[in-house]
Order: structure tokens, then C-alpha cells, then sequence
């Protein structure tokens, strides 16, 4: 993953934001469950800003390397889907990498 790309900052930003979404999934028991909040505050701060740096970074591999709407669409609900960000990277992603960043 190419970091100084538009597209590996997207992926990397991608895969952050799956893990963050993820993560609720341990700390939403603590806060309801067991009444401990301190973790839900703290993956739902990252969450939102990993959320935010998606949309926007998202907007601009979209425009700079001129996806369609279908694939900007897809790009975008990904990110509402648990593991979608994981599976988009693989289908969507990756392969925009590669296309303009060959080995």
C-alpha cells in the first residue's frame, strides 16, 4: 500500500475506519452491558473521524481518477456495511491501486 498515492491513503484511511466500526462490536456490550463507557467514547470519537476522512478522501480518488457513479456509490455505502470497507478494498480498491501503481 502505497501511502504517497491518493488511492493507498484512501485504502489505508478505508481499512482504519473498517476496524473502528468493527470495534463497537466489543465496546457496545461494555456500555450497555456492563455500564463501562470509557471504551465506546473512545472508538466512537476515532470512529467518526475515520468516518469523515473516508467521505472526503473517498470524494477525491473518486474525481481524480474519474470513477463513475456507479463505483463512487459503492465506494460510499461500503462504509456503512460492516466488513464492507475489507471487501471493497479487495474488489474496488486494490485493483484501482495496481491499475495505476503496477509492481
Amino acid at each position: 500500500m502505497n501511502l504517497s498515492t491518493s488511492i493507498g491513503r484512501f485504502r489505508f484511511v478505508a481499512l482504519a475506519e473498517g476496524v473502528s466500526y468493527l470495534l463497537f462490536a466489543i465496546t457496545m456490550p461494555l456500555k450497555y452491558g456492563m455500564d463501562i463507557t470509557g471504551p465506546n467514547k473512545v472508538v466512537g470519537l476515532a470512529h467518526g473521524i475515520l468516518f469523515v476522512a473516508y467521505i472526503i478522501l473517498c470524494a477525491q480518488v473518486a474525481y481524480s481518477l474519474k470513477w463513475n457513479l456507479k463505483t463512487t456509490f459503492l465506494a460510499m455505502l461500503a462504509s456503512l456495511i460492516p466488513f464492507g470497507t475489507f471487501y471493497a478494498d479487495v474488489k474496488l480498491f486494490k485493483p484501482e491501486s495496481e491499475r495505476f501503481n503496477p509492481k
